[in-house]
């Protein structure tokens, strides 16, 4: 074929035209949890108690109210650490996942507690990260804390903390899949299939999961790295609204494709619940 006289080949015209009148890609169905099922994901604790005491009671509360489902609860792990009533805080999971399906992640504080009962670096470690105040909250006296050696100490939490509890954060998971959804800790490395993730990266990595701007094969709702308000980047969705230093604790609530929030809130010495940022 000829080029016509402004010496463009009428094939390529008609290439054009076809790309720019070709029907758009269907748009893909968001994200969703199975059919009949409700997940209230919830983020970093970290010894916040009075915090969790009124979301569990919101929770509870939204879960009756609501038409009925399937649901879980799932703590996306960092029950301890930082906050002063990490003992009270696995104590009310513990009693909540006696009377309603509750799931546990582990996150990178609960692996430097368990540790610390037996590797005397790792303890020194966990003091410097939060440990300090775990421990006090178990029962030992400030003034004693404050006049013994590593190894005294490491003796002192073998005695105060109790087996059930070492056994219950133990059993903690690493990752839980629901529907398009992946619950872990910290976030994934982007380079490996979910099969072939370490659980080093699954309770600590950071920067690399978070630089990836790339789809994953599920939609990762992690905790892990603060924000000031829940991310929600596309691919993942971080919900570590810095409980302890902010007094606000998130969970996300998943139900089929919709999200909606349930926060825990201090203001002025108070505690309210915001759901989906309305005050109640």
């Amino acid at each position: 074929m000829m080029p016509n006289r402004q010496g463009q080949d009428p094939r390529f015209m008609l290439k054009t035209l076809s790309l720019l009148f070709r029907a758009p890609a269907p748009a893909l169905p968001p994200p969703a949890v199975p059919e009949g099922q409700r997940w209230y994901v919830i983020g970093d604790v970290h010894g916040r108690c009075d915090l969790l005491d009124p979301l569990v009671s919101a929770i509870d509360a939204d879960d009756a109210a609501a038409e009925p489902a399937d649901s879980t609860v799932v703590f996306l792990g960092d029950l301890v650490d930082r906050g002063p009533e990490s003992a009270g805080v696995v104590a009310v999971t513990r009693a909540w996942q006696r009377r309603r399906r509750v799931r546990c992640l582990a996150g990178n504080h609960e692996e430097m507690f368990l540790e610390s009962f037996t590797d005397l670096e790792m303890l020194r470690h966990f003091l410097r990260h939060g440990g300090r105040e775990t421990i006090l909250s178990y029962g030992l006296d400030r003034e004693r804390y404050n006049a013994l050696t590593l190894e005294e100490l490491q003796e002192e939490m073998a005695r105060l903390v109790p087996e059930e509890d070492r056994a219950f954060l133990a059993s903690a998971e690493e990752w839980i899949e629901a529907g398009d959804y992946l619950f872990v800790h910290a976030g994934i490395d982007p380079t490996r299939p979910l099969e072939e993730q370490r659980r080093s990266d699954l309770l600590w990595i950071r920067e690399r999961f978070l630089r990836h701007s790339d789809p994953y094969s599920h939609v990762v709702v992690h905790g892990h790295t603060i924000f000031e308000e829940v991310e929600d980047a596309g691919h993942r969705i971080g919900i570590d609204t810095g409980a302890y230093r902010s007094g606000r604790l998130t969970a996300l609530v998943l139900e089929g494709s919709a999200r909606r929030t349930i926060q825990a809130v201090e203001r002025d010495g108070a505690i309210a619940i915001e759901h989906e940022g309305l005050v109640t």
